[in-house]
């Protein structure tokens, strides 16, 4: 059940009540004279003169109040008991933003700008939309007369908060496409549940019509605001509003019972007791309800009814994510710290920078330290491969809810077709591969080869040349499942040789099962493509593979699941070394010039630098292809993203093998594995 209360903010010239939080979501408030009917979540209790909290007396008084998440005007000290801010570092932490303006604390101004990309300053406060370029993603521009990014093709091109209509960034979001932090989507549309009276602690739930009264929304719960000029606040009850036209009068030292909680019937149930209010010594109004209790949320195991629903100590999980607050949900109902509770959870990943406590540990923005130091260049633990990529927080199949935690569940080091282990030579962790290689993230990565995986100077395992290469001993047939969602060939570059033969040689394949974090809708991880077989096969039978499947619930990966893969808009081309034939730009290590010698020969003038080359053995001397000189070529650091239902367990196999042969050998480097709250285009985009 959840718990929510109405509170007041004091009239004019009034003792009475003020302040306020949150209302909940189960039940509804009335939006006119009906009566009321839904609870307090007292997560602070109420602030202002009828503050409290859960099991302690309402005693403070304090001065009116108005809603202060949506006030920037400067409040004196007489009228709020604080001095106005002369600089931005008296409003670090402050709520209400880190920039001084006149006196208040605020999101921005248009001289100080510090919103994040996709949002841009619109009165004092951080909206969707941009200024300029700068505030769009990269590859998006700024349509200044409409303050929307352009350019866009699917939803992830665009900003959180932001969703593609017709190539422009339009406020709105999908659930692969969420709202900017602190806005939660509601079919279709980002609101902000903790400030707006339409969608008050839920979406569509709206604050109840205060008779001759502000309606206000505050850290998520309804709460009655300033009277209108001619109405007063004489009894202290929020549901007739304001409901004098003449000034309040009462004998002093007189008292009332009272009673702040909604619904009204929770008084005398559970821990909840009304309170009472004394006249004043000018006989004008009736001071704040002191000594009542009001309903807070459920407290674990303490034998009390805390939230006075009837109950005692059941485990209420309001935002049915499958953690209920005894089970350590620190963030059940809307709040002042959670705009999100359904993706707030222990089984929930860090967004680093996002100020919430995502993964409920009592901390935040603390990610996952990263794993991948000291670890053995040629260890035979499949687990050690995870983290050698940044996989670092592991956990059992089924374990009890209380220790279920996204994170790596079990790991192989096999052969393509899933049975045997590739030769011991033909998979490392380095942390680092030639002279310019070095890892993405964190101390090291994960080298798998259809050859010797090490670089000259290298060892355990040591280097071996890679033309005219090893044959390794580990042929086995392609993956059954992604060679069947081909038509039972190999994908290939168009006008490029078709192997007959779909055999995996040399294959090396590492297999990660991993629970998907609650919060999480893609990933994404960066390899880096070595092979031999470049310039002079490129576009030949010979045509060295990586592939990455994904085994996803989501429906939104391609069909052969295989995110190792560049899309020209037409057509998916898997990386291999065919791959230069599809578009210049995907091979960026290399020598420009000729290709496929031994084929059709090309000019291919996608190379950048030859210094990815440098050190590993790719860059030595071989009479190649008519002047085209390196015993190979690599796509320099490609990122690939894939796309998983969240809290789901999925698997992912990275493979790489020979085709058509067993020498003339591949590497593939892969590192920096990452989780995203947006969904993602699958697949490889060039760099750049």
């Amino acid at each position: 059940m959840t718990v929510a209360m109405l509170s007041l903010a004091a009239c004019p010239g009034d003792d009475g009540p003020g302040g306020g939080t949150s209302l909940g979501d189960d039940e509804t408030l009335p939006t006119g004279d009906d009566e009321v009917g839904s609870e307090s979540t007292g997560e602070s209790g109420e602030t202002g003169d009828t503050g409290s909290t859960s099991g302690t007396e309402t005693e403070t008084e304090t001065d009116s109040s108005t809603d202060a998440s949506t006030d920037t005007d400067t409040d004196t000290t007489e009228e709020t008991g604080e001095e106005p801010c002369t600089t931005n570092e008296e409003c670090e932490g402050d709520p209400n933003g880190p920039i001084c303006e006149m006196g208040a604390c605020v999101e921005c101004t248009e001289e100080q700008d510090p919103c994040d990309v996709g949002l841009y300053c619109v009165d004092n406060l951080c909206e969707v939309g941009c200024a300029d370029d700068e505030d769009c993603p990269d590859g998006l521009l700024c349509d200044t007369e409409e303050n929307s990014c352009t350019g866009c093709v699917v939803d992830t091109d665009c900003p959180l908060g932001s969703v593609c209509e017709e190539g422009d960034c339009v406020a709105g979001c999908t659930d692969e496409q969420p709202c900017q932090d602190g806005f939660t989507c509601c079919a279709g549309d980002c609101q902000d549940l903790l400030n707006d009276p339409n969608n008050c602690g839920d979406c569509d739930e709206v604050c109840p019509d205060f008779p001759n009264a502000e309606d206000l929304c505050t850290d998520g719960g309804c709460m009655m605001g300033e009277c209108e000029d001619g109405f007063f606040d004489c009894n202290g009850d929020p549901v007739d509003g304001c409901e004098s036209s003449s000034q309040c009068a009462c004998t002093p030292g007189d008292t009332i019972s009272c009673y702040d909680g909604f619904p009204p019937a929770t008084e005398g149930v559970g821990e909840c007791q009304a309170g009472t209010r004394t006249c004043n010594d000018q006989g004008t109004s009736y001071g704040p309800c002191e000594g009542q209790v009001l309903p807070v949320q459920e407290i674990c195991n303490n034998g009390l009814d805390d939230n006075c629903n009837g109950q005692t100590d059941e485990n209420p999980d309001d935002d049915n994510d499958g953690w209920g607050v005894c089970d350590n949900d620190c963030c059940d109902q809307v709040g002042p710290d959670c705009a999100t509770p359904d993706v707030v959870n222990p089984g929930a990943f860090e967004v680093d920078g996002d100020d919430v406590d995502n993964d409920c540990d009592g901390q935040v923005d603390n990610p996952v330290p990263l794993c991948d130091a000291g670890l053995a260049s040629n260890s035979s633990n499949p687990l050690d491969y995870a983290r050698s990529i940044d996989l670092c927080q592991f956990t059992s199949e089924n374990p009890p809810l209380s220790q279920r935690i996204w994170g790596v569940i079990d790991a192989d080091l096999q052969r393509a077709n899933g049975t045997g282990s590739p030769n011991a030579n033909s998979r490392s962790i380095r942390p680092g591969f030639g002279n310019n290689n070095s890892p993405q993230a964190g101390s090291s990565f994960a080298l798998m080869s259809s050859g010797f995986a090490a670089a000259p100077g290298q060892t355990n395992p040591a280097h071996a040349g890679w033309e005219t290469g090893n044959d390794m001993g580990a042929d086995v047939g392609a993956p059954a499942d992604w060679l069947a969602a081909n038509g039972g060939s190999f994908p290939n570059a168009p006008g490029c040789t078709i192997s007959g033969n779909t055999n995996a040689n040399d294959s090396v394949m590492l297999k990660v099962r991993v629970r998907v974090p609650t919060n999480a809708n893609s990933f994404s991880a960066k390899f880096n493509f070595f092979s031999s077989e470049y310039p002079e096969y490129v576009c030949t039978s010979f045509n060295d593979f990586f592939i990455t499947l994904v085994d996803s619930t989501d429906p939104d990966n391609p069909n052969d699941k295989n995110i190792a893969v560049y899309d020209d808009g037409n057509n998916t081309w898997p990386v291999s070394v065919n791959i230069g034939a599809a578009a210049d730009g995907l091979f960026t290590q290399c020598d420009n010039g000729t290709i496929s010698c031994f084929g059709t020969p090309q000019n291919y003038n996608g190379c950048v630098s030859e210094n990815g080359l440098l050190g590993t053995g790719f860059d030595a001397f071989a009479n190649a292809c008519n002047g085209n000189d390196d015993v190979g070529g690599a796509t320099g650091w490609l990122t690939m993203s894939g796309n998983v239902t969240p809290g789901e367990t999925m698997e992912i196999r990275f493979v790489i093998w020979d085709t058509a042969d067993s020498v003339w050998d591949s590497l593939v480097i892969v590192d920096d594995w990452q989780w995203s709250v947006q969904g993602a285009t699958p697949g490889v985009q060039p760099p750049g």
